[in-house]
């Protein structure tokens, strides 16, 4: 049994963790902020690229485009966006989970974040590339992830592209999420809803819109700029579901470590009132063996 050293002890151990647990949540709550507004503020204008692209699809022959052409799946590539850290709850452990859904032997993955790599590494998957990325990264940085992808593609190397990465709904809830990135389809530009139109209508979501100088050209050059763009708020998505997870487990850590820390003063109170009581019977018992 324990003496009232050893819980003492264990007080001191448990209350530096917290404060160490504590900084890291506040920490990551001031991160979190400006992932959630930076991921949040990127989704309009997803959504009005998204009903300009079924417009431009509507109004070209799809087929014709490389980015659009669906072929039989021998190969896959997947991009898997994990953290660079841990201590981020079980946001790791779920994303990995969907990977072991993915069938290695006709399957190659891109990574970006070290737990991915050391994941793939591990289980010993087809590491095709890694590309590390800052803690608030750019466009432009993301844009390797996305080009890499498309080449890869065009070149015949892979007939299908995924995204694996960790999806934003709110501070509590994250939700890892498989998302095609090519071949693009028409099931990967939903139709926002438009006033008028029930689901599932073909009608132009930019009617009265012209395109200049054509709609060839323009989808030529938005269909790029579009898978850019995906994988951007993918990572940004991925970012505030990260420091998000990270925040609430810090949390539950410190009150954890709070409440073992009252459990602990309380056990150390009892034993050492049975201490003094014991102590206070002993001389009691002394007193009247001297008395009598």
């Amino acid at each position: 049994m324990a003496n009232t050293q050893d819980i003492r002890r264990r007080i001191k151990s448990i209350r530096n963790t917290s404060q160490i647990t504590k900084a890291l949540q506040m920490v990551a709550a001031s991160k979190m902020r400006k992932a959630q507004n930076l991921a949040l503020a990127g989704r309009p204008y997803s959504t009005l690229m998204n009903r300009v692209l079924v417009s431009l699809q509507q109004r070209t022959d799809s087929k014709l485009h490389p980015l659009l052409q669906v072929r039989e799946v021998k190969k896959e590539l997947v991009v898997v966006i994990s953290t660079d850290k841990g201590l981020a709850g079980p946001l790791n452990t779920n994303l990995f989970r969907e990977v072991t859904k993915f069938e290695d032997a006709q399957t190659s993955y891109v990574v970006s974040g070290a737990k991915a790599r050391q994941f793939l590494v591990r289980t010993r998957r087809e590491l095709a590339a890694d590309f590390p990325l800052k803690d608030a990264p750019a466009f432009a940085d993301t844009k390797e992830i996305s080009k890499f992808c498309v080449e890869k593609f065009l070149s015949g190397e892979v007939d299908k592209v995924s995204v694996l990465y960790t999806h934003f709904i709110n501070t509590i809830n994250q939700k890892p999420v498989v998302q095609t990135l090519l071949p693009i389809s028409r099931f990967d530009l939903p139709q926002a809803s438009v006033a008028g139109t029930s689901a599932g209508d073909s009608d132009d979501p930019m009617i009265g819109y012209t395109f200049e100088p054509t709609p060839e050209g323009v989808l030529d050059i938005m269909l790029p700029y579009y898978l850019h763009y995906q994988v951007f708020q993918m990572v940004l998505d991925a970012r505030a579901s990260e420091h998000s997870s990270r925040m609430v487990a810090m949390k539950n850590a410190t009150d954890n470590a709070k409440q073992f820390i009252k459990d602990l003063t309380l056990e150390y109170n009892k034993m050492r009132q049975a201490s003094i009581t014991t102590e206070l019977l002993e001389i009691s018992t002394a007193q009247m063996a001297v008395s009598g």
